[in-house]
Parts: C-alpha cells; structure tokens; sequence
C-alpha cells in the first residue's frame, strides 16, 4: 500500500514538472507553404506562371465549347441525321473529351510544376526568415496545422513569416 503511494506521489510529481516545462515552451503553428505562397514574390512568380499557361488554358476552353456545340447539335438536330452523321459527331465528341483530359492533365501537372518551382525559388529566403523568427521570438517547437487536431490561432505565425518575406524583398 505504502508502495502504491509513493509510485503515485512520483507519478503526480513527474507530471506537474512536465506541465511546468510545457508551460514554459513557446509553441506554434506554420503552414510553411502557404506562408511561401501568399508571399508578395510568390504571387508575382504565380501571375507569370499563370501567364504563361494562358494559351493552353484558351484551347482547352474552346474545345469545351467545340464540344458543347456538338452535343448541343446532336441533341436537336439528332432525329433528322443519318446514322453515320450521328456516329461521326459522337466520334468526333469522344475524341475532343480525350484531348480535353489530357489537356487538363497536362495543365495541371505543368501547374503543379510551377508551384513547386516557386517553393524551391523562394525556400533559401523563407528558411533565412525563419531562422529570424526563431530566434527573436526563442520559439522551441513548430508544428504543421496538418498534424494537428486544434490550434489556437493565436499561436499560428504564417502570418508573421509572409509578412517577414515581403519585408525582405523591399
């Protein structure tokens, strides 16, 4: 019994002292990616990335449409089209939906590129700027909103790290 009671003064001991150093610790929060992309560098580097995507992103819209008005004439002008008529233009809609996936894929591989080129560009800054913060503000430990359950905003610092980026590209 005696052994029980100490076990458990030990016990509640250890874990007030691990509260104490808890308390102590000055935890946060960083999305890292989105402190990167919503940097005003980031967002010159995406309107240029978007820019040069342009083109494909116009083709891509007007096959949709090309699409659009072949269903749109197979739907009314449908009964009075021979059968080769209608299996040209159901050919011809099954192709321009190939393209058309293809396309989108290739878009967003090529976006997707992009992003993660920008990441890369802008890292060495955001990982000096970090380094910063680190140190000014003694934080020990930062997590990624994505492992956790719940944080409290207030110890989220994005923020701060994309503001601390635009600052130093003035």
């Amino acid at each position: 019994m005696i052994r029980k009671i100490a076990q458990l003064v030990v016990v509640s001991a250890l874990l007030s002292a691990a509260t104490t150093v808890y308390a102590d610790m000055n935890l946060v929060v960083l999305d890292s990616v989105r402190a990167i992309m919503e940097s005003d560098e980031a967002k010159v580097l995406i309107d240029a990335a978007n820019t040069e995507m342009e083109v494909e992103q116009s083709e891509l819209r007007k096959m949709a449409e090309n699409m659009q008005s072949l269903n749109a004439k197979l739907q009314t002008d449908g009964e009075v089209m021979s059968a080769s008529e209608k299996r040209k233009v159901t050919k011809e809609i099954e192709d321009i939906q190939i393209d058309l996936q293809f396309g989108s894929q290739k878009l967003q591989k090529e976006a997707q590129d992009k992003r993660q080129e920008i990441l890369q560009v802008l890292a060495p800054k955001f990982d000096t700027v970090l380094k910063d913060i680190i140190q000014i503000d003694q934080i020990d430990l930062i997590f990624a909103p994505n492992a956790l359950q719940y944080a409290n905003p207030k110890h989220d610092i994005t923020k701060k790290v994309t503001e601390k980026l635009n600052e130093q590209r003035e």
